[in-house]
């Protein structure tokens, strides 16, 4: 099974399945694959594939957030054929909603279309995956070989054929995501209000971006623009009436480059590739690294500025003459400046690729109507610009507010690389300490009790003396609240509201309540477990660590510890990066009455089924008939054992067994939040085990 397989099984983990639906249920596709001749040696590999109702398969470029599994088409090296272009895909999409995500896929049937050349005569080889949903979930992703023998008399036959199991071909990043959320059916497309989740997305996400483009006016480059461009249409202007039409003019120029630059965005590196490269730890430390640079920029160390050809080549085209001459001019605006929009742009970029293919255009739209808008506004009404406020320390001090903030969020980047090659460098409480520190410079900052040395004197009063205006005490007053709320977080509290962006608990060394309660351990150093400890630990939920529960990673050793500690045990099929089965753990797993019951009449054995970090023995891999491929890794024995042993395919599941293997209940207990639901099934297998 390749890596690539296992990153993907997390897919199908996220979706809440009832007990009905823990079964192996077959493949739901029909595959026919075909060589068609085009001209000369070129071939088309038409790989048609036939969906039972109420199934779907993924579109080559499936939108979302970049998690969702499409089609992947591999050759296997040969000397005799190749790849020769970009793989299409024909048939009738259909973009549904998952969540807040839109996702594009394919009903009934379609065709993915793989050119190639091919040079003699003979097989064809290689393997395709894929990965099918319907309205309650997703299977597991599915690899198979295929091989098409291609006739010609125009080609010689083949002498000579080497094979390997090189990949040359793929539609889409496949790096590993970190979060997904569940499959809607089609009734979950409107909400109450008739408003649908795609349309929600995209409005919050023109609401944040038009926040970002408003946020910027407010930044040196900008705000000086504003009285002197703005005077000089009215001057230079006819009337009044041609005034306003220039500055019109001008503010959609504006709109249209950032709108473009969206469009272009999408157009090249498709829908998902931003998010691609956010999970991937170079592109993430190359992210680190630009967000650093504009903090430290925005708080006065140097200045950002495009080469200033750029902008002598646009200035020199600019004039009121024509649209074109308007449209310089704006483009002029944007390059000068860059380096006040550029980090505001930046973090924009990677919020909207979570809009999918239109996510750039929607949120570079709303960037930029909020840069534009006070351009459009103080033409119309120009005695506004008497109003306004003056230039001077205030702009450097929103500067320096955002290159803190650039900071933090830079660290956040930092971060996701730690996680994905597991360096250790920013752990929880690190990671923590650092926007603690950051929070409570800012907050000085704010009240002016920390200064830089571009920094003007703080305004005085009719008595002289320095003061604080209301904005910046607010301010300041939520940076130390939330720098307070950190804390905490340093001994382990779980900090809910900023879960999705600390690292996980599981970093953490020191616990402040890690095996605290009232409750007694459950093993002893006899059957404490070992295998694979020191490699999980790191994903463990908050419930084991604040509580003390221990949790055995291998099938056979929790068996063993089972039949000393005569306790039943429960599997409980995880992944490391399964919403759901976080949402168990926090929500039922961590209730006193739950974990009193796990952690003193259980044994419990998380088996991750998405592990694969970490290759079986030699001696112990082998060939999974119901998987249809190898046993590589720790957790494709795991996904075996779930498959083969519970008839189950997703996760999480918890089953239930003695410690001679033998069930104690029927059926497994999948994701299901009811905490009293949960305990009446675990009293129900202890009574059971008891008899």
């Amino acid at each position: 099974m390749s890596i690539k397989l296992k990153s993907f099984l997390l897919l199908f983990s996220f979706f809440a399945l009832s007990p009905a639906f823990a079964q192996i249920i077959e493949d739901p596709t029909v595959w026919t694959i075909t060589a068609k001749k085009k001209s000369g040696n070129q071939y088309d590999l038409v790989f048609h594939v036939d969906v039972k109702n109420n199934w779907h398969i993924y579109s080559l470029d499936p939108g979302g957030d970049g998690s969702f599994l499409p089609p992947d088409f591999r050759l296997d090296k040969s000397t005799r054929f190749k790849l020769n272009g970009k793989i299409t895909e024909k048939g009738k999409k259909i973009d549904e909603t998952i969540e807040d995500i839109g996702t594009v896929h394919y009903y009934k049937n379609v065709d993915y279309i793989v050119p190639i050349t091919v040079d003699t005569n003979g097989k064809i080889t290689g393997k395709y995956e894929y990965m099918t949903c319907n309205d309650q979930g997703c299977l597991p992703p599915k690899t198979k070989k295929f091989s098409v023998e291609v006739n010609d008399p125009e080609l010689p036959n083949a002498t000579t054929t080497t094979t390997e199991d090189t990949a040359v071909a793929a539609p889409a990043d496949t790096q590993k995501k970190t979060e997904l959320a569940p499959v809607a059916s089609a009734t979950d497309k409107k909400d109450g209000d008739g408003t649908s989740k795609e349309q929600k997305s995209l409005l919050w996400l023109f609401f944040a971006a038009l926040g970002g483009g408003l946020l910027a006016v407010l930044t040196p480059c900008v705000y000086s623009m504003i009285p002197i461009t703005v005077s000089f249409f009215t001057k230079r202007s006819k009337s009044r009436a041609e005034g306003i039409r220039n500055a019109i003019y001008y503010s959609l120029s504006i709109i249209i480059i950032f709108t473009l630059l969206g469009v272009l965005i999408s157009a090249t590196f498709g829908a998902n590739a931003l998010n691609n490269l956010s999970t991937n730890w170079i592109a993430n430390l190359f992210f680190f690294a630009i967000f650093v640079i504009f903090g430290i920029s925005f708080l006065g160390a140097f200045e950002i500025t495009l080469p200033s050809s750029w902008t002598s080549k646009t200035d020199s085209k600019a004039g009121l003459t024509s649209f074109g001459g308007i449209f310089f001019m704006a483009l002029t605006l944007v390059i000068v400046s860059f380096s006040c929009t550029g980090p505001i742009v930046g973090p924009l970029l990677v919020l909207t690729s979570k809009g999918g293919l239109v996510g750039p255009a929607i949120g570079m739209f709303g960037f930029s109507v909020g840069l534009a808008l006070p351009f459009a506004l103080f033409a119309i009404f120009p005695g506004m610009l008497n109003k306004m406020a003056t230039g001077g320390g205030w702009m450097n001090q929103v500067k320096v507010t955002l290159g803190f903030i650039e900071l933090m969020l830079a660290l956040k980047f930092l971060s996701n690389a730690d996680l994905a090659m597991g360096w250790r460098l920013v752990d929880r409480e690190i990671f923590i300490a650092i926007w603690i520190v950051l929070s409570v410079l800012l907050g000085f900052y704010l009240l002016g009790k920390l200064k830089l040395s571009h920094d003007d004197a703080p305004p005085k009063n009719l008595y002289g003396q320095e003061y604080v205006g209301l904005v910046k005490l607010f301010l300041a007053i939520t940076m130390f609240s939330f720098a307070v709320y950190l804390v905490p977080g340093m001994w382990g509290a779980p900090l809910n509201g900023m879960s999705q962006f600390v690292p996980p608990i599981g970093t953490q060394d020191f616990v402040l309540t890690e095996g605290g309660g009232t409750m007694h351990s459950t093993t002893n150093s006899e059957v404490a477990p070992v295998k694979y400890v020191e490699e999980m630990k790191i994903y463990e939920p908050p419930v084991v660590k604040n509580l003390g529960l221990v949790t055995y990673f291998e099938y056979e050793e929790a068996i063993a510890a089972a039949k000393k500690l005569k306790k039943p045990i429960m599997l409980d099929f995880t992944g490391i990066n399964c919403v759901n089965c976080r949402k168990m753990e926090s929500q039922v797993w961590s209730k006193p009455e739950v974990a009193k019951r796990l952690k003193e009449d259980f044994i419990v054995a998380s088996l991750y089924c998405d592990y694969d970090k970490k290759d079986l023995p030699k001696a112990e891999q082998y060939y999974s008939k119901i998987l249809g491929s190898d046993v590589v890794t720790v957790g494709d024995r795991n996904e075996d054992l779930q498959a083969s042993q519970f008839g189950a395919n997703s996760q999480p599941f918890y089953f239930f067994i003695d410690e001679n293997g033998n069930k104690l209940a029927d059926e497994g207990y999948g994701y299901d939040p009811n905490v009293q639901k949960f305990i009446n099934h675990l009293d129900k297998v202890k009574e059971k085990y008891n008899q």
